[in-house]
């Protein structure tokens, strides 16, 4: 039940905010299903290829695949009016998207009986490769590769559960309200991890 709570939660959230980036670079109709379809399945395909899942688990999911193309369509007739908020509630729908897909990640490695390396690898691809895969696509630096915190919210899920320190499914929701939580108020009181730039500065470069 919670895994397949937690599905359908990401693929709504990813899916919705794969087709609002589309419709934020002016892509017709057919982007915006194709960039959303990226969003919500790409970071899950990608892991499948890695933890050793045949792709074509990928097209089982028929149920999902309607429940995004219903949410993209919602999106797209959307008034301009009320997508003109993206910018207050994308992140908001972005950090939902990661929480259920990073632990969703997590609980198929743990099922697979994979080490909590690969746990770990699998939260972070579920979590992030979608996103990934709808920056590059729209032509956008990747969000996981800024220095804003992202992925290390989907790192911590996979050494939660990697380490079995959650069990229950009551414990897997408070797990995915506090990654919510965590994520949202990294950007909104824009915590970053260390970066070193080898490029000198504006103001060295002026003297």
């Amino acid at each position: 039940m919670t895994w397949d709570v937690l599905s359908i939660i990401g693929t709504i959230a990813f899916a919705i905010s794969g087709a609002i980036v589309a419709m934020e670079e002016e892509y017709d109709i057919l982007g915006v299903y194709i960039l959303g379809i990226v969003t919500a399945f790409g970071g899950g395909a990608i892991r499948n290829l890695l933890i050793g899942v045949p792709v074509t688990a990928l097209w089982e999911q028929g149920f999902l695949f309607q429940i995004a193309l219903f949410a993209m369509t919602i999106v797209f007739l959307f008034p301009n009016k009320l997508l003109k908020h993206w910018a207050k509630w994308g992140n908001f729908t972005d950090a939902i998207g990661l929480a259920a897909f990073a632990i969703q990640g997590a609980l198929y490695a743990v099922e697979m009986n994979h080490p909590t390396s690969a746990v770990v690898v699998a939260a972070v691809l579920t979590g992030s490769g979608g996103g990934i895969i709808r920056d590059l696509l729209a032509g956008r630096k990747p969000l996981v590769l800024r220095d804003e915190i992202y992925a290390f919210w989907a790192i911590f899920v996979g050494l939660i559960i990697g380490f079995e320190l959650v069990k229950q499914s009551y414990e897997l929701y408070l797990l995915f309200i506090c990654i919510v939580i965590l994520r949202v108020l990294s950007y909104t009181f824009k915590w970053k991890l260390p970066i070193r730039s080898i490029h000198p500065s504006k103001n060295q470069s002026a003297l």
